[in-house]
């Protein structure tokens, strides 16, 4: 698919979504009342799969039927929180249930494809965790499945439907309050790096590891890329997918851009030493047409900067994170402005899905806008892995010769 016809791929996802959810309205809306249970199969039940399950569990019209894991003891422990729930250890026997009228997928990275993929083709509506996508390229070929079997696809980018982001969105720059942005600065750090400690280094015999590597090259078992996969290339993008996905997407919904064209990194492994090959130490700058640039810092070590989204303007900054935002005026003398956080925004975010699943109404993180922030997050691990700066095309979402 390309812009030679004078649609660009952004504009034909666009225009397809609205299109499929017009129609889905249509069609689904006699067989999914208001006061319907929804069936929620679960792929993926480690720590984060579990907590989001059980915020769906909130939810009085959720009813857990199934859950899938690679890892008995995984599948166990999401059985103790959905006792009526049938535990498999494929996400395709899963989706054999006729009992499944949509799916939490919450893997690691490189599965996230193929089963949202397969999830969206047999007709469920997806929740799936971020980053979307191992790979730019998967990117579009989950949007697809999910525009042609009109099915409702969530990422989990939890800010977007946080009131918190939503009220200093609205307060503080849908009225210009901060004049002109050039520069938008992102953080994330963390503590001292240690080798994490694993519940196990032998190979647990109710652990399928060919299952978990899938589509990932062979490679004898390995505890640490197992329990602690996000840092290695091979299963997701270390800090700059894990954490500013989060944040750059923050970014692409407050000023409404989601379209860099230049990416560059720097950083390595300087501090740790538990056999990663993702940098715990990264600085990435993507610039954007609309006039500012956004970077992303993310180290390691004691007493670290305070975490969280930094927007810089010509008559004042807003700050932003998961507990407050603060507002700071440029005129000399002002108060600042600071509002703490009241809700815990996984909830906002899964109440958002549960809706869109029963209206057809695209969700606040639909697919194509967790394609869009994952895609940018890519191109600084492409940066940081080439050594290079790159030029992106973001309408036909191609890298450009250097």
């Amino acid at each position: 698919m390309n812009s030679s016809a004078g649609v660009s791929r952004r504009d034909l996802f666009r225009a397809t979504g609205a299109r499929a959810a017009a129609l889905s309205a249509l069609s689904y809306s006699s067989v999914l009342g208001a006061n319907d249970r929804i069936r929620l199969g679960v792929v993926g039940c480690g720590g984060r799969g579990v907590h989001v399950m059980e915020t769906f569990q909130k939810n009085a019209t959720i009813e857990v039927t199934a859950v899938c894991d690679v890892y008995g003891a995984r599948i166990d422990r999401a059985l103790q929180s959905a006792p009526r729930a049938t535990g498999f250890y494929d996400h395709r026997k899963l989706l054999d249930l006729k009992e499944v009228d949509a799916v939490l997928v919450a893997t690691p990275d490189h599965w996230h494809a193929p089963i949202c993929i397969d999830a969206l083709n047999s007709g469920r509506d997806v929740y799936v965790e971020k980053p979307l996508t191992l790979r730019r390229e998967e990117g579009p070929e989950i949007v697809r499945a999910a525009r042609v079997n009109q099915r409702i696809c969530q990422v989990g980018m939890q800010q977007r439907s946080g009131s918190l982001y939503l009220q200093a969105r609205a307060e503080y720059i849908q009225t210009g309050k901060l004049g002109k942005i050039g520069m938008v600065r992102t953080i994330w750090h963390g503590g001292p790096p240690r080798p994490r400690e694993l519940p196990t280094t032998e190979k647990p015999s109710n652990l399928d590891w060919a299952r978990f590597l899938g589509p990932v090259r062979w490679r004898e078992w390995n505890p640490y890329q197992y329990f602690d996969y996000r840092r290695f290339l091979d299963f997701g993008g270390g800090k700059i997918t894990d954490f500013f996905t989060h944040w750059v997407d923050v970014v692409h919904m407050f000023l409404g851009q989601d379209n860099p064209v230049s990416a560059v990194a720097a950083g390595g492994i300087y501090l740790a030493q538990d056999g990663r090959d993702a940098p715990d130490t990264i600085t990435v700058l993507l610039e954007y047409p609309g006039g500012f640039t956004v970077s992303f810092e993310s180290g390691a070590g004691a007493a670290m900067p305070e975490y969280g989204i930094q927007f810089c303007g010509t008559q004042g900054s807003l700050f932003i994170n998961r507990g407050r935002f603060e507002y700071r005026s440029g005129e000399k003398g002002e108060p600042p402005v600071i509002v703490k956080n009241q809700v815990e925004q996984t909830i906002e975010h899964v109440n958002n899905f549960i809706e869109c699943c029963r209206t057809r109404q695209l969700p606040n993180g639909d697919v194509y806008i967790g394609h869009r922030s994952a895609q940018a997050s890519h191109l600084g691990v492409t940066a940081y892995v080439e050594k290079r700066r790159i030029r992106f095309d973001p309408d036909r979402e191609i890298v450009l010769p250097s």
